[in-house]
């Protein structure tokens, strides 16, 4: 009997050296993955912000907590078994899926642009008549559908997010593999919007510093500082958050089509960045990132004329 438990206690000291390795490795590699997938976290939270721009500032911390929980739906709850799935019964799926994504980011940045320079149909005076009739009832919609356009499109950054970090751990057994995306998935939310609620309330403690009794002179300047270069910085997020969804659009698209047999963008890409390496892998960065966002802005410009067209057609 006392050999039995002492190969039962071998086996159990087995065992937990093995699962405090797999958490050794697990969090290394989620180390890794998430330094993968910086570039699209940073687009995340650069989008971010533009779905608050115009709430009132009681509401902002709110909506973010509301779109902070439905990304975190998002990433672990849809994304993460759907891609473990296809990983392992229909690998070749990915692609595309991934690439509808592509296409919606595209359409959503080049309506953005076209709204920009005059030739969207979304005029910012019907908007102002349809806020000055709001009832409660009404701005409790609003906030939904601003809620739920934010997590839509975080569902798609997200998917880019969980499959460049599926790939980094393909040769992983599956129980790692999960474990790596939970954890890359928790890490990136709590990151992303932990940094665009402090981003949004800059302006209210720039106000609460200047307002401080006292206070010294140098704080209150610093104070209306904040204040004062908020709206700048909001604007300046939302344009970043725009060519963000271009960039990462254009880029998903022509990685999907190189996959998927259409080669002709991606090496025409890649034939003019090869000129510019000798430069620095800096402003090779810039070479590539800019035609993935002049592919985006071309294919979604394309997208917005056909739904533009679309509605036309519907009104008529």
């Amino acid at each position: 009997m006392a050999a039995g438990l002492a190969a039962l206690l071998d086996d159990i000291a087995l065992i937990a050296k093995k699962a405090a390795a797999t958490t050794d490795d697990v969090a290394a590699i989620a180390g890794r993955t998430s330094t993968k997938a910086a570039g699209v976290v940073i687009d995340d939270a650069a989008v971010t912000p533009k779905f608050v721009a115009g709430v009132s500032p009681a509401r902002e911390l709110p909506i973010i907590w509301k779109i902070t929980k439905g990304s975190l739906v998002n990433k672990l709850i849809i994304i993460l078994p759907i891609i473990l799935l296809l990983s392992w019964l229909l690998p070749g799926a990915l692609t595309p899926l991934l690439m509808l994504g592509g296409f919606y980011l595209s359409f959503e940045g080049a309506e953005k642009v076209i709204e920009k320079v005059g030739m969207g149909g979304h005029g910012e005076s019907e908007a102002g008549e349809e806020e000055a009739g709001e009832g409660d009832a009404e701005k409790d919609q609003s906030e939904s559908a601003l809620v739920r356009g934010a997590i839509f499109t975080d569902l798609i950054l997200s998917a880019e997010i969980m499959v460049i970090s599926l790939n980094e751990v393909a040769d992983q057994p599956l129980l790692t593999r999960a474990l790596v995306l939970i954890l890359v998935g928790i890490i990136v939310t709590v990151a992303v919007y932990g940094v665009v609620g402090v981003l949004i309330k800059i302006d209210d403690i720039g106000l609460a510093l200047a307002n401080r009794e006292g206070a010294s002179e140098g704080m209150k300047k610093f104070g209306l500082f904040l204040v004062k270069g908020m709206p700048k910085l909001l604007t300046a997020i939302g344009i970043i958050g725009t060519l963000a969804m271009l960039w990462v659009g254009g880029h998903i698209l022509l990685v999907g089509f190189d996959e998927l047999g259409l080669h002709w963008p991606y090496q025409t890409v890649h034939h003019v960045v090869e000129n510019f390496e000798h430069l620095g892998g800096a402003v090779t960065w810039l070479v590539e990132t800019g035609f993935s966002l002049l592919f985006g802005l071309l294919v979604g410009a394309i997208i917005a004329v056909i739904v533009g067209g679309v509605k036309k057609l519907r009104a008529h």
